[in-house]
């Protein structure tokens, strides 16, 4: 005989068993419930925005087939070498990079090369105390004998593009070494990376970043899985397969011919970078990516130095895609070129169409309460398979292409990652539809703290301030109004969205508290200082 406990058990789970059931399978409203034309305006536009957001998921699938086709087409061993080594300058641009200045002029002075070949530019913008450390230290390397020399601006017009272009007035060498301030150039940079130019028609060769403190926290195992999609699958792509490709501002070399045809240096962009390599490759001029060529940078190890850093980026490419989309649809190259323009210039799109589709979700939840399950797979199945599914298979395989022992950790960090993503949602798609409608905003350099592995080092005594102003408080916003979804899918028993309304609840929050947490905790060290100096000068 049953306990009576043990029955009542029994009985309450398969309840509960068929109600789920009923909530999944059951056909109770088909052909009584009516899609009004107010349903229709919710679900037309809710399927477009998932179309479209499908499109680029699918574009990563191609990209994985692209890498995989062209495979034997990578960039080897320069065809031929210079029997004389070119003259060559390095370029380190410089605003208020005070805490990891010393690291990166003592590497670079390593780099290995004829000192008569070599010129060193030390480019400073600086308006805090990096000014007066940077020149006392070219100082002292140049009476040491280092080829190195000191210029200083005493405004910031055109950022980085615009010290750049200002360097080139000076610039001894035919290339242009760009390193900046966070990199780690290895001493063997040049002589591994300079004879690709021996081919005339070569104008950049782009080098694979690495991390010194990848292993930090979460957040910076998140940004290199982030960029090492970059730089294995879709450079490795697009350089396999003939496609354009962007130089990314550090890490590589640029023929100064080549800068002067294409236009040189331009600064209506945040992204210099992308808009010079995309004006050179429209004029003939190759590039070269050596990804077995790596070169040591830090990632920023806080959420709104990353949120800035990427808002800069969103915004930059999305102001070379207005620029440059008009230019490379006219010009004479294959269109399968100009398609893989179009998608490499133009996915951050996808971030104001996340806002929108976040909006959409919930009343189109409620709309489709009365839809049946086999309806909801056989639409929302392929959307979110191309849309989602793809972020996995392209960041799991970049990983084990680039480390094959260590790959299958890369899914512990699959869950941040799109959480991470999400995160950027509300900055991004402020940088988007500032590009879009052309209005202006400066350079935001992304702090850097001279931080290798896991060491904090000085970190506590950094003078950076952040001012996050009211991102997190609307991410806080966004992320409860996914946290209601949560409830609201588990009332009506949509189980399955769960975990997929949890990744917006989690990116949301981290993005939020994090940034107000590392904000409390800079005020209090900030006062704490504040009162030590007090204290001290009594």
């Amino acid at each position: 005989m049953i306990p009576l406990p043990s029955l009542a058990a029994i009985l309450l789970a398969t309840s509960a068993f068929t109600r789920i059931s009923r909530s999944l399978f059951d056909d109770t409203f088909a052909g009584i419930h009516q899609l009004s034309w107010f349903d229709w305006a919710l679900l037309i536009p809710y399927f477009a925005i998932l179309g479209v957001l499908s499109v680029y998921g699918l574009h990563r699938f191609d990209t994985i087939h692209s890498y995989f086709k062209h495979r034997k087409k990578a960039a080897g061993q320069p065809p031929q070498q210079f029997s004389e080594l070119p003259p060559v300058t390095i370029q380190l641009p410089l605003y208020n990079e005070r805490y990891v200045l010393e690291r990166l002029l003592e590497e670079t002075l390593k780099v290995e090369y004829p000192p008569e070949k070599l010129q060193i530019q030390v480019l400073d913008d600086s308006t805090d105390d990096t000014h007066a450390f940077a020149e006392a230290l070219c100082e002292k390397y140049k009476n040491m004998g280092y080829p190195i020399e000191y210029l200083h601006r005493t405004n910031r017009h055109g950022f980085k593009a615009g010290a750049l272009q200002e360097g080139l007035k000076t610039a001894t060498g035919d290339f242009t070494v760009i390193f900046d301030a966070d990199f780690v150039p290895p001493p063997d940079f040049l002589m591994r990376t300079i004879h690709h130019f021996s081919d005339p028609t070569v104008g950049v060769v782009q080098t694979r970043w690495s991390y010194l403190n990848r292993e930090f926290n979460v957040l910076t195992e998140v940004q290199s899985i982030l960029l090492d999609g970059h730089f294995v699958l879709e450079h490795g792509a697009r350089s396999r397969a003939g496609y354009f490709f962007n130089f990314n501002g550090t890490a590589g070399i640029l023929r100064i011919k080549m800068i002067q045809d294409a236009g040189g240096w331009q600064h209506d962009t945040l992204t210099e970078d992308s808009d010079l390599s995309y004006r050179a490759q429209v004029k003939g001029w190759k590039f070269v990516y050596l990804p077995d060529v790596d070169c040591p940078s830090e990632l920023p190890v806080e959420m709104h130095g990353f949120q800035v850093q990427q808002f800069r980026w969103a915004k930059g490419l999305t102001q070379c895609a207005k620029k440059l989309l008009p230019q490379l649809i006219e010009a004479d190259i294959p269109f399968r070129v100009k398609a893989e323009a179009f998608m490499h210039l133009t996915p951050n799109i996808s971030y104001p169409l996340m806002i929108a589709l976040s909006a959409l979700m919930l009343p189109v939840m409620i709309v489709r309460f009365y839809m049946g399950v086999w309806q909801m797979v056989l639409i929302d199945l392929p959307l979110i398979a191309a849309s989602f599914w793809s972020i996995t298979a392209f960041y799991v395989i970049a990983q084990r292409e680039l480390h094959p022992k260590t790959w299958k950790r890369t899914f512990f960090f699959l869950p941040a990652l799109i959480a991470a993503g999400i995160g950027l949602t509300l900055i991004n798609s402020r940088g988007v539809i500032e590009a879009l409608f052309g209005v202006k905003s400066a350079f935001v350099r992304t702090p850097k703290y001279a931080i290798e592995g896991t060491q904090q080092k000085r970190m506590a005594v950094k003078k950076y301030q952040r001012k996050s102003g009211w991102l997190p408080w609307l991410e806080i916003g966004a992320g409860t109004y996914f946290l209601y979804m949560c409830w609201f899918a588990i009332e009506t028993y949509n189980f399955p969205s769960l975990p997929f309304l949890s990744l917006f609840v989690g990116g949301y929050y981290w993005a939020a508290f994090s940034t107000l947490w590392q904000e409390y905790q800079d005020r209090r060290r900030y006062n704490q200082l504040h009162a030590l100096e007090f204290e001290t000068s009594k």
